[in-house]
């Protein structure tokens, strides 16, 4: 299910609305969102909550606000302000030189409020506890990190410059590390203001609903608008074709033959439905997940077969 996801609501919140949408305690999400940021949430329902495994690491996009000309202890809106020495004398040209500073493969510090486990508790619980802490940096790729406006105003008395952008980067790239990066090498600090998601992967924001048209929806006619999770899985991952005789094994746990595509692999069968995913390395696929029982008449909760019923219009486009 993808979820456009409120302002102000946590990734938990969501995953609690759907439980009591879908009828289900196991439902969980692919990718944490922060309070302020809106945007696509990729949830999973029943068995299909093991496929988000596969979407987490999958290439993000994003579009933001940074305010130029102040610093946040968060490096984003919600944190207390830290420095404030406005944007005088930055211009244009320098904004767009730093934007493309951080493009590309780079090595990033993420904030010292994530969610990064140091010596097994989050940094930011850390942080609130008093603690100073530093993360190391990590390498992340920022495909694309365009400007599309900018705009001077003023905030708390100080000139600042709001800067529009849109960001395409791999899994683990922190937005608000990129805005605080970019007012660090212009000398006027940065946090971000606003955070849309708007793909994770192949799952696009045109694709997902809001809380309100879910609870509609279910209200109307007891329908949620779900993925298959065959259709989910394919939009991830390669696929191969697996007949009636591949299933019954699979559903034991046993390994079939090399397909014709190696490595992490939706074995699917022929009208499309997710049977398991293998892992295939050229000699034999070794079942990582699988989705099929082997009792043929045990109740299927692939997420797609149990409790509310899809929507027709269901699946990525």
């Amino acid at each position: 299910m993808l979820v456009d996801k409120p302002d102000g609501w946590t990734s938990h919140d969501v995953v609690g609305r759907m439980r009591r949408l879908a009828g289900t305690r196991r439902v969980g999400h692919a990718g944490t969102l922060d309070p302020m940021a809106t945007g696509v949430l990729v949830l999973g329902v029943n068995r299909a909550t093991k496929l988000l495994t596969y979407v987490v690491g999958t290439p993000k996009s994003y579009a933001a606000t940074i305010r130029l000309g102040q610093a946040t202890v968060t490096d984003d809106a919600e944190g207390e302000i830290v420095a404030a020495v406005g944007t005088d004398g930055v211009t244009e040209a320098a904004v767009r030189a730093g934007v493309a500073a951080l493009t590309g493969a780079i090595e990033q510090v993420p904030s010292a409020v994530s969610a990064i486990k140091v010596n097994g508790q989050r940094a930011y619980k850390r942080v609130r506890d008093g603690e100073e802490v530093t993360l190391a940096a990590r390498p992340v790729t920022v495909s694309r990190f365009t400007v599309e406006r900018l705009h001077a105003t003023e905030a708390d008395g100080v000139p600042v410059l709001d800067v529009d952008v849109e960001v395409d980067c791999s899994s683990g790239t922190y937005v608000r590390a990129l805005a605080r990066d970019l007012g660090a090498a212009l000398g006027v600090g940065g946090h971000l203001t606003r955070l849309r998601r708007l793909a994770v992967g192949p799952f696009r924001i045109e694709d997902a609903a809001t809380l309100d048209q879910l609870e509609a929806d279910r209200a109307l006619d007891g329908t949620l608008r779900l993925i298959d999770a065959g259709a989910a899985a394919a939009a991830v991952l390669p696929s191969r074709t697996v007949g009636a005789a591949e299933v019954t094994e699979l559903a034991h746990g046993r390994r079939l033959g090399p397909g014709p595509v190696p490595g992490t692999v939706a074995a699917r069968t022929e009208d499309g439905r997710l049977a398991a995913v293998v892992q295939d390395d050229g000699r034999s696929a070794r079942p990582a997940l699988v989705l099929v029982d082997p009792d043929p008449a045990a109740p299927k909760d692939d997420g797609s077969t149990n409790g509310p019923r899809i929507s027709p219009e269901s699946g990525p486009r």
